[in-house]
């Protein structure tokens, strides 16, 4: 097998049946929501940028025939991206996304393990920031996927190209996020789901139900104690969902405010702020301060 580092955390992909209610819902939670990018297979994103690095995509299908082709020939991100929206509609949590500095390298991991979910992908598209400057983006994705774990997948992307524009804008959002601080899956066996994100993660596997990455941790946790911990819901029985998503706030009293003021449904968990699901949001995002 071949040897590598583990993976940080890079994207989280969150499903959507229209970017307009999806642009619409995160920013009545505080956050600024890029300008749309167009993905040349069908779909489409607004990204939420986070000063961390990291960042949330919202993806919606703008082109079903382009969508429908690109699945003929054999495009794994929009082939699983329909398979979600088949079995769980087109609200959720799809996709962990981990940065490489080779995905080739990930790609061969992923064979050797069982895990690959099929063929690389490499595109290029514009990104556009909130002056609209421009700059062309270019990815090359490697993908892991399990063949009983259908409600979820994760995969390894390079960007071979960074777009040369400043993000400072666009990492400016009202309720004071800064970042990813952990994902938190659901699983009815949540062990051996996390050797799974581990090797998607190039991490070696130890037992428990989290796997540790250099900014991130991701949880797996039993459908009862996801809704003993949130206060709400895990769903149906699932061998792997992504649910919720905790983020870094400077202040959770501002973000708190910012949410009545905006009447968004909201519970306190400690300290930390939950707000369920809607559309537009396809996850629990938990608010949690950081100075």
């Amino acid at each position: 097998m071949i040897e590598t580092s583990t993976h940080p955390l890079d994207h989280l992909v969150l499903p959507t049946l229209s970017l307009d209610i999806a642009r619409q819902r995160l920013s009545s939670l505080g956050f600024v929501v890029a300008p749309t990018g167009v993905h040349p297979f069908g779909t489409e994103n607004a990204c939420v940028f986070f000063a961390d690095g990291t960042y949330l995509e919202p993806v919606a299908v703008g082109d079903q025939k382009a969508a429908g082709k690109a699945i003929d020939e054999g495009n794994v991100f929009v082939a699983r991206d329909r398979l979600y929206r088949h079995k769980l509609g087109h609200e959720g949590f799809s996709a962990i996304v981990f940065g490489t500095a080779d995905a080739d390298a990930d790609q061969v991991r992923y064979v050797e393990a069982g895990l690959s979910a099929g063929d690389m992908l490499s595109f290029s598209r514009v990104f556009t920031d909130t002056t609209g400057k421009s700059d062309t983006a270019s990815f090359k994705l490697a993908f892991v996927a399990d063949r009983k774990a259908t409600d979820a997948f994760l995969f390894a992307c390079q960007r071979i190209n960074a777009p040369k524009i400043d993000r400072t804008a666009l990492q400016a959002h009202a309720n004071g996020v800064t970042g990813i601080v952990e994902i938190i899956a659901v699983s009815d066996e949540p062990s051996s789901r996390a050797g799974l994100v581990s090797t998607a993660a190039g991490k070696v596997a130890k037992d428990g139900d989290k796997v540790e990455l250099p900014n991130a941790t991701v949880s797996i946790l039993r459908p009862d104690a996801f809704a003993s911990r949130l206060g709400i819901p895990a769903g149906g029985a699932s061998d792997l969902r992504f649910a919720a998503i905790v983020l870094s706030t400077r202040s959770t009293a501002d973000a708190a405010d910012l949410l009545v003021a905006n009447a968004i449904e909201h519970n306190m968990s400690g300290n930390d702020i939950i707000v369920p699901p809607a559309p537009g949001q396809g996850a629990a995002f938990i608010f949690r301060e950081i100075p």
